[in-house]
């Protein structure tokens, strides 16, 4: 019978039934007018469409497994320890900055668009340097080592990424003044948008989305963003609103001409689960070690991934500069040749 119990309560987790069942049990039916009414109806609402991905592509004959290995196995590995503390580090940015406030805002609509613009720059900031510092690369390249885009990839994070990511969104929002009420719808409706864009060709084809890409940061454009061809190398960092994506340079709507081609550009040991986890920072760990003087090994963990200290640079600026120079002279190619990553081997070989 214990043995029932935990596997529906972790049913009910993976699903999200739990506050939706509580209010079910307690027959007040009112409480879905509420934040937590509307949390509990919409937080069910990705796994549930991630299973039917999982039908329809299975029905279509287009569903493997092992597409679904490392993000299985990393929502299992950050299940417990990962959320745990990132919900500790929103809690500890927001008392140690929130008495250094510019200024208190009040949770209104108006002020709440603000909260979401200032919101976005912080998750801009946390991606743009997750791909432009080795060191936090390491700790983003797990949610991009996956070959194929489903809805499981939402799932597929580092467990330090978190922590590391809320405190820069949080310590940014709360210092220009976004209310920790406030912060915490902005980051629910993040968290549910974040997924939602990681659906796939099997449930969405066009993930452009109509008139709606346009607007917003649909699934198409997060599909250019998981993208290892050169045009598509580090473009939308946004999650929702591709304001600061526009501001800086970084949008790159999708060309359907081009095939997505999803993954790192270095060589990864086949569906490796501990490659995909650990690989960089074991490369890392390898660049360091074999890197002449403090400087150079310093520089290793400060500079963009392909930085190198013999000058053969294999980062995303000298790879698209590359590309974009091939392609005036037309005879470049749409795939990842270009993009040669610094070691020969899998990082974990």
């Amino acid at each position: 019978m214990h043995f029932l119990e935990t596997i529906f309560k972790h049913f009910t987790g993976f699903f999200g039934f739990g506050n939706l069942l509580e209010i079910i049990k307690s027959g007040d039916y009112s409480q879905l007018l509420t934040y937590k009414g509307i949390t509990a109806l919409l937080i069910p609402i990705m796994p549930f469409l991630l299973v039917m991905e999982i039908i329809r592509g299975a029905f279509f004959k287009r569903f493997k497994v092992i597409n679904y290995k490392l993000t299985f196995f990393s929502y299992v590995f950050n299940a417990f320890i990962g959320q745990v503390i990132a919900i500790a580090m929103v809690g500890i940015c927001i008392g140690l900055f929130q008495k250094y406030a510019i200024f208190k805002l009040s949770f209104t609509w108006y002020w709440f668009i603000y909260g979401y613009i200032v919101w976005e720059f912080g998750h801009f900031i946390y991606h743009y340097l997750g791909h432009k510092v080795r060191l936090f690369w390491c700790l983003h390249s797990t949610h991009h080592a996956p070959e194929a885009m489903n809805l499981s990839v939402s799932y597929a994070h580092f467990f330090l990424e978190g922590p590391y990511a809320d405190f820069i969104r949080t310590t940014v929002c709360i210092l220009l003044g976004v209310p920790p009420a406030m912060l915490f719808v902005i980051m629910f409706i993040d968290g549910f948008w974040g997924g939602m864009i990681h659906i796939g060709e099997n449930l969405v084809n066009d993930g452009r989305l109509g008139f709606l890409n346009n607007v917003i940061l649909t699934p198409s454009h997060h599909r250019v963003h998981h993208a290892k061809n050169p045009l598509y190398m580090d473009t939308n960092f946004c999650n929702l609103l591709n304001i600061w994506d526009k501001v800086f340079g970084t949008y790159q709507p999708e060309d359907r001409s081009i095939p997505i081609e999803y993954g790192i550009s270095r060589p990864m040991i086949k569906n490796s689960f501990l490659d995909a986890y650990f690989g960089e920072i074991v490369a890392l760990a390898k660049d360091v070690y074999r890197a002449p003087g403090v400087k150079n090994k310093f520089l290793y963990i400060i500079m963009p991934p392909g930085w190198s200290h013999t000058g053969d640079h294999k980062m995303t600026t000298v790879v698209k500069k590359k590309y974009f120079e091939e392609l005036q002279q037309g005879g470049v190619s749409t795939s990842t040749n270009l993009a040669e990553p610094q070691s020969e081997k899998p990082a974990l070989s």
